[in-house]
């Protein structure tokens, strides 16, 4: 059985949360919009220790460029990551869409998660760190958030 087949095969029947897409409208054009990422590469800033299955988040400043991998699971493929960090942060792709007038201008900070959770319900993401990491947005005046799983 090929890797693919059997990692579906190990996972198809765990249990999972109810999503609910909802449509959301901008009340703004998108060139006057501030714009935040939110990735789940368990990306830190050197020193920070972040360790597999931690649901707490990042705080990332803007122009930190000096970020760090903590992803734990061995199934991530981190070439791509590790010639580019902008592939799972595109901080530098937001700025130059700023510069360009498409977006108005990129949050103060953004966040970054642990990818690779293993609670299926998320509980405390949903519950705790979720409604935290959204606060920070909405104080910071964030109006689209670009969501780059890994």
């Amino acid at each position: 059985m090929a890797a693919d087949a059997m990692i579906r095969k190990n996972v198809s029947g765990l249990p999972g949360p109810d999503l609910i897409p909802t449509a959301t409208v901008l009340g703004k054009p998108l060139s006057e919009c501030k714009v935040a990422i939110c990735t789940t590469a368990g990306l830190r800033s050197a020193g920070d220790i972040k360790l597999w299955m931690d649901s707490s988040f990042t705080i990332l400043p803007n122009a930190a460029r000096d970020l760090q991998l903590s992803h734990f699971s061995p199934n991530f493929d981190r070439a791509g990551l590790t010639a580019d960090l902008n592939t799972a942060y595109p901080a530098d792709r937001l700025n130059e869409l700023v510069d360009a007038g498409v977006i108005g201008s990129v949050a103060t900070n953004n966040l970054s998660f642990m990818g690779a959770q293993m609670d299926a319900t998320f509980s405390s993401i949903i519950q705790d760190t979720g409604p935290a990491a959204a606060q920070i947005l909405i104080d910071d005046g964030v109006d689209v958030v670009i969501f780059t799983p890994v």
